[in-house]
Parts: structure tokens; C-alpha cells; sequence
């Protein structure tokens, strides 16, 4: 059966293996059931916002209209790189969204996904955000109280520790596991002298976590021995054989395609 909606991130569920669905106009696919059979992926041509919901010609930051794109705090830089956030200074786009969410604990975590990274979030997108990023291991470290200082930690830990997934690694194979803990401790020693001036600068906003490390598991029947990967702006229409999802990514015998990038974008979807 085929069905017709617009693209979002896929919905996860921490179980072995991680559990995917796939929204399509109100109906939550199974996309976990996928795995092995023929799948047909058509873009219809036809875009919308996923923040306002109208129609565009061209998606920006992973689903924005122009507009919200300019003008929306959800799709500031300051999103991408917290260490920027500018509310102090005045000038944030909407004050009241982030309060919201730039303004509440956030989580500085190592995951193992291409290789072992440091990475932020706020702490009601545990454990999903690990999920999104397709991380085999992940490890809290540290609980602050906003946006920004988490930002500010992720910088001082990205002197020696990789702040990004490679996204090409993470689709070729498991990565291998990693005692986190171990480098967690050894991160927090080479860091010891900034992190003690942060917390000068931010009194009782740090949180050293002691939390036992998380593990995932996901649904991969055989990853692709070379990655070629594809683009609704230049192929409409793509099938072949569900080999595995991991992250963000459907990966096919033909080809991988991040269903995140290509938000608002309408699709038929479906078992051919």
C-alpha cells in the first residue's frame, strides 16, 4: 500500500532493536516492518513549512519557509552553535520560545556513533537525541541549567574530542565500543581548568553526573558496502530494498536517504 504525507523526522523508541515510525497524514508507519521488502519513496513535488505549514518552493534548515527561517529563534544559529545564544544581549528573535526551551537543564553527553563525540541537549530529548544521531553508546556527564552554558561546555570538550558524526562512517558499519567512562574521565581532567572557570562564571548551574552509560541496538540487516546517497531535489522517485535504518537514515540496496533533511518535503511512501 502506498501512502501520501509530508516528511518528518522519524519517531524512535529505545528498544532492541530501536524501534522506528514514520508519520504520514496522521497515520504512524512502522517503518521497522519495511526491512528486507522493495520500498517506493516519490517526492510529489510539492513542499510545505513544517513551522507555519504553508507552501514553498524551497525548504531551508531542514524544513523552514524562507521566512521562518529568518525570523523563527528555532532556526537561528544559535541552535547549531548554543555558545552563541544572544538573549543576554537583547536581541533574541522570541524571547518567550526561549524561555521555553533554551532555558531549561540541558544534558553534555559523549556518544559513539562514527567514533566518539561530545554533544548537548536538553534533557527531555534523552535518550532520543542519541537515537536521531545513531549512537551504539551514549554516556550523560554533566546537567546545566541553560542552553548557552552547555554550549560554552561542548567548546572547552571540542578542543580534544570530535563535537560532530560522520555521517558516511556511521552508515558503513558498528562502531566499535568504547569505555566511556574512561574517556569521560580523562576529558574531565584535561578540561579541569576551564571547567572550573565556568563554574566561577555560572554559581550552582553544573551538575557532574555519575549516570550509567546507555546502549542501542539498531535495526541493520547489512550495511552498504559503498554510500551513495540521495536527493529529492534531483530524484523524485527512488526505490529498492530496505537494508537498515540507523539514525535519521533509510538505508537501501540502492542508496541511503536522511528522511531529516528532507523535511516538509510531500512524498508517496510506501511497499512496492
Amino acid at each position: 500500500m502506498i501512502y501520501q504525507g509530508i516528511l518528518q523526522k522519524m519517531r524512535t523508541q529505545a528498544s532492541t532493536p530501536v524501534h522506528y515510525e514514520l508519520e504520514m497524514n496522521g497515520i504512524l508507519l512502522p517503518v521497522n516492518d519495511y526491512l528486507g521488502k522493495n520500498i517506493y519513496i516519490n517526492h510529489t513535488g510539492r513542499i510545505f513549512c513544517l513551522n507555519c505549514g504553508q507552501k514553498t518552493t524551497k525548504s531551508f534548515n531542514q524544513g523552514y519557509c524562507f521566512k521562518c527561517f529568518r525570523n523563527s529563534a528555532s532556526a537561528d544559529m544559535c541552535i547549531m552553535k548554543p555558545e552563541t545564544c544572544h538573549y543576554h544581549l537583547g536581541t533574541c528573535r522570541e524571547p518567550d520560545w526561549a524561555q521555553s526551551h533554551c532555558f531549561r537543564p540541558h544534558i553534555v553527553y559523549l556518544a559513539n556513533s562514527s567514533g566518539i563525540k561530545v554533544g548537548i541537549t536538553r534533557k527531555t530529548q534523552v535518550p532520543t537525541r542519541w537515537l536521531d544521531q545513531g549512537a551504539s553508546q551514549a554516556l550523560p556527564i554533566l546537567e546545566v541549567s541553560t542552553r548557552r552554558l552547555s554550549g560554552l561546555i561542548e567548546v572547552v570538550f571540542a578542543q580534544h574530542i570530535a563535537d560532530k558524526t560522520n555521517w558516511q562512517r556511521l552508515l558503513k558499519a558498528d562502531a566499535e565500543a568504547q569505555d566511556l567512562a574512561v574517556i569521560r574521565d580523562e576529558l574531565m581532567e584535561r578540561c579541569a581548568k576551564d571547567l572550573d572557570e565556568l563554574e566561577e562564571q555560572f554559581p550552582q548551574q553544573m551538575n557532574y553526573l555519575e549516570d550509567i552509560g546507555f546502549n542501542f541496538n539498531f535495526p541493520v540487516l547489512q550495511y552498504p558496502s559503498k554510500i551513495k546517497s540521495f536527493n529529492l531535489d534531483t530524484t523524485s522517485e527512488i526505490q529498492g530494498v530496505l537494508q537498515g535504518i540507523k539514525g535519521q537514515y533509510l538505508m537501501l540496496d540502492t542508496g541511503v536517504i536522511n528522511i531529516r533533511k528532507f523535511g516538509g518535503y510531500e512524498v508517496e511512501f510506501g511497499e512496492r
